[in-house]
């Protein structure tokens, strides 16, 4: 049975990421991701995130592997060490729709919303009026230098858990930040594509993966066991 990859061939000259020269004038290229809802430790859930060229970017382990909500995830860089913790905020006791995304590792501090750990957005969401609203999550900034309006700075818009979603940035005309989309050569839904613009940055961008993820538990494993399958068979290339 041939390995299972699901990063991007690096090892093959062909398929190796070109080098981009970018002048002092040039905005830097976007950040390319493929994403993989599976934690590379046994009987974990989580994320798996490989860059262009098929090094491990981020990781997500959790051992609560029940498919639920959680109170909060860490996001870590290949090394492990922490890089955002995502939580979801209660609201007199009860857990509410509404997630924040700290600076670092947050669970490790109980009294993380007064000490070190800077919150950096709130992300709410969406209340649907009707089906044909495109809104997901209204995002917005939590540092002090963004606090004088506390409007919604960006939006997340389009369909999480058909792997379709783009965040705009309304500062910038609604220009597109950051996009979720699928691979054409992956069935199911836990393998995806991750786009992120240089001004929103990847680490938030899979911040925001993973509060939307929470967000739509509900849906983790509509495609799970037909995926693995695929996965477990097939070398993925992208």
């Amino acid at each position: 049975m041939p390995e299972t990859k699901v990063h991007p061939n690096a090892a093959d000259p062909e398929h190796a990421a070109p080098v981009t020269v970018v002048t002092p004038d040039e905005e830097p290229p976007p950040t390319v991701l493929t994403v993989w809802r599976k934690s590379l430790l046994f009987n974990c859930d989580g994320f798996t995130v490989y860059d262009a060229r098929g090094d491990l970017a981020f990781r997500v382990d959790s051992y609560d592997a029940s498919g639920r909500r959680r109170a909060e995830v860490v996001l870590m860089n290949a090394t492990g060490t922490p890089l955002l913790t995502v939580r979801r905020k209660r609201r007199l006791g009860v857990l509410a729709e509404r997630w924040v995304i700290y600076d670092g590792d947050a669970a490790a501090d109980a009294e993380a919303e007064r000490s070190n750990s800077k919150p950096l957005v709130s992300v709410r969401r969406h209340r649907r009026a009707s089906s044909k609203e495109k809104v997901l999550a209204n995002v917005t900034p939590l540092l002090a230098s963004s606090s004088s309006g506390r409007e919604a700075s960006y939006v997340v818009e389009g369909s999480y858990g058909r792997r379709a979603c783009v965040v705009r940035d309304h500062a910038r005309r609604d220009a597109v930040v950051a996009e979720v989309r699928r691979k054409k050569a992956v069935l199911g839904d836990d393998v995806f594509g991750l786009v992120a613009d240089p001004r929103l940055g990847a680490t938030l961008a899979m911040g925001l993966v993973i509060a939307l993820d929470e967000m739509f538990a509900g849906g983790r494993s509509s495609a799970r066991s037909s995926s693995l399958a695929q996965l477990r068979s097939r070398t993925w290339s992208v």
